[in-house]
């Protein structure tokens, strides 16, 4: 299968790339870091890097938190319009089959339950509670502490900054594309993706890199809140591993699919500060308080779906991750 991997240069990319070649697939990298040329929202270039393509793995995004709303235009630039040009390339070269890296971030909180009210959708966590150092999320009925729960593709989407919004519109480009065109295209909901070539301490980067990052300068990592934000850590071997097996999905034409795609095993953000501080030798992590607006408390994915129907499993546990993490290279970007 020749597959036209997006971003095939970065970190996540890079890597979907190795998995292709393993297979005995032919990848055609789409990367601006290799070709300053290859910029997925140029209609003339896209078109010609789809010539003999079988198939999409969508990665090329401008990824992270971001800057409030100030850096808005540069994120749906990036990420809106060029899926848009994309899909409506593939539209025009009978390119049928699309995978996206999509995020977990469109969920905005996790999935909660009150022990007297149920199932629980907090909203927005404000400035005031966040400076108190009140971090945890309370029933909106009774006002009680919440216990983190496991979310599943079918939980409702509630993106709270710009990067989500974007990744979210996205998905709704993709399946637009598939009604129109009688594709199948699937979204795979990546969680916290962390591993070698992570991109080093940059404003986009993930926690995982500013604390490798931190601990490659002999400083320690700063954990925001108290540390006890529970993700799910997902190795990026195992993630594009799951892009393998979804480009092969027997998905229903017209449609898109949506699968999460993470580790199923919580850790707290000070739990993977610690265990990366310890691999690499130190210096041990300071739980700094801090916060950013925007953040969510607890998000961990349910990625059952994703083994049953695919058959997917990761293979690199937290432990051994995280060892190899600390002692991995980072990009520069």
């Amino acid at each position: 299968m020749r597959v036209l991997v997006t971003g095939g240069a970065g970190f996540i990319g890079s890597h979907v790339v190795d998995a292709l070649r393993a297979r005995g697939d032919d990848p055609v990298v789409f990367d601006v870091r290799q070709d300053p040329a290859a910029d997925v929202r140029d209609p003339v270039a896209v078109a010609r890097a789809l010539v003999g393509v079988d198939a999409v793995c969508h990665q090329a995004a401008m990824v992270g938190l971001g800057n409030g709303v100030a850096d808005a235009a540069a994120y749906v630039s990036r990420n809106d319009l060029g899926t848009a040009v994309l899909v409506a390339a593939m539209a025009e070269a009978g390119v049928r089959r699309l995978v996206l890296a999509g995020s977990m971030v469109v969920y905005g909180e996790g999935r909660y339950e009150c022990s007297a009210h149920g199932a629980m959708r907090p909203g927005p966590r404000g400035a005031g509670d966040l400076a108190a150092g009140r971090f945890e999320p309370l029933c909106p009925v009774c006002g009680r502490g919440l216990a983190p729960g496991l979310v599943g593709e079918d939980a409702p989407v509630d993106p709270r900054n710009v990067y989500a919004t974007t990744k979210l519109a996205q998905e709704h480009l993709a399946a637009a594309w598939a009604r129109c065109t009688g594709g199948s295209a699937v979204s795979l909901r990546y969680h916290n993706v962390y591993g070698p070539r992570m991109p080093r301490d940059t404003p986009y980067a993930g926690v995982a890199s500013f604390f490798r990052s931190a601990l490659a300068r002999d400083e320690s990592p700063r954990v925001f809140e108290d540390g006890g934000q529970l993700r799910d850590f997902v190795h990026v071997r195992d993630v594009a591993a799951a892009n393998v097996v979804a480009l092969e999905a027997a998905c229903a034409p017209g449609t898109l699919t949506v699968y999460n795609t993470g580790s199923g095993e919580p850790h707290s953000v000070g739990d993977m500060a610690r265990a990366l501080a310890a691999a690499h030798g130190g210096p041990a992590p300071v739980v700094t308080g801090e916060f950013r607006l925007g953040d969510v408390r607890h998000i961990v994915a349910d990625s059952s779906r994703l083994r049953t129907e695919l058959g997917w499993l990761p293979e690199t546990g937290f432990d051994a991750g995280m060892r190899e993490f600390a002692a991995a290279g980072m990009r520069g970007d």
